[in-house]
């Protein structure tokens, strides 16, 4: 059994997909196998990772297009280890990041979950973010977690038994889909850190889901959350920086139910100045914000309202 089972969502990434893969077989740390799940790529993808010989890469194709939490959750349920990694097929590991993270797991047994530090990559361009989460055992994550995140999922490791606890990806929400999971999972579980950047995110990778809008996505049920944990403050300040986020994405998509729906929910005191000004700010004004950002990114620059 490997130590390590590594799931890898594809989905149309023909361009970046080797060179995520290759960052996984240059891993220092060498046992572990490859799920890579194929979503009914329509380009050429799976020719791609075919062409990498390695007997522990194995495909799994979807039949249908099921989106990335089936695909994630397919990787999880076939998965032979008892810890998984998560790796996007655009994202990349730094060589030492599977050795951290089962010096993490070694360290900390009482933790289920394990991730690292990242750095945001713009047209070559390397930003490396300063958490407030120090290495070790995280206490406060929803505080932690109030503007820029602390991990992404393809800097995420969780011990399979966890699953039992957590619950799997939800189905049925197509936009931020690890935003559900991860107030499930640090509700329930603990989690060590390593406040070393051991992943790369591409912020410009072609078809990120994040670029586009809400119209015909389904999101996280913030309302269900604050029902079920009424005295969590942390919780609650955590989940309306996401209303807002998504109330803006409301705006932009002239959805003024979906607006509406996500101003209500907002207890004004958990957000800053900033983020008050642009969530009553008119749609052409977030327009050219968005786009003086778009123009910034390809610079390496990502000013945001945190």
């Amino acid at each position: 059994m490997p130590f390590f089972s590594v799931v890898i969502p594809l989905y149309n990434k023909e361009n970046f997909i080797a060179e995520t893969l290759n960052s996984v077989l240059a891993q220092t740390f060498t046992d572990f196998e490859v799920i890579v799940v194929d979503d009914v790529s329509t380009d050429g993808s799976i020719s791609v990772v075919e062409k990498i010989k390695d007997d522990r890469i194995r495909i799994i194709r979807h039949e249908k297009n099921k989106g990335l939490s089936a695909s994630r959750n397919t990787g999880i349920k076939n998965a032979d280890s008892e810890m998984i990694a998560f790796l996007d097929a655009d994202d990349l590991w730094k060589e030492e990041f599977l050795e951290s993270m089962a010096g993490l797991s070694k360290k900390y047994p009482q933790a289920s979950m394990y991730a690292s530090k990242y750095e945001e990559v713009y047209n070559e361009v390397y930003v490396e973010h300063d958490f407030s989460a120090q290495e070790g055992l995280v206490h406060d994550f929803f505080i932690n977690n109030l503007n820029q995140t602390i991990y992404y999922p393809s800097s995420l490791c969780v011990k399979k038994e966890a699953f039992d606890v957590i619950g799997h990806y939800d189905e049925s929400i197509t936009f931020a889909e690890d935003l559900d999971f991860n107030i499930r999972a640090h509700l329930a579980v603990k989690m060590a850190y390593a406040n070393r950047p051991l992943m790369i995110y591409r912020m410009a990778s072609e078809n990120q889901i994040t670029h586009s809008g809400l119209k015909n996505r389904s999101i996280t049920d913030f309302d269900k959350y604050e029902a079920l944990y009424p005295a969590r403050k942390d919780l609650k300040k955590y989940l309306d920086f996401h209303r807002y986020i998504m109330a803006k994405h409301y705006k932009l998509d002239a959805n003024t139910q979906g607006y509406k729906k996500m101003l209500k929910g907002i207890d004004l005191s958990s957000l800053n100045y900033k983020q008050i000004v642009l969530l009553y700010a008119p749609a052409f004004i977030l327009r050219a914000i968005k786009r003086i950002k778009g123009l910034l990114i390809k610079n390496g620059l990502n000013p945001t309202s945190y």
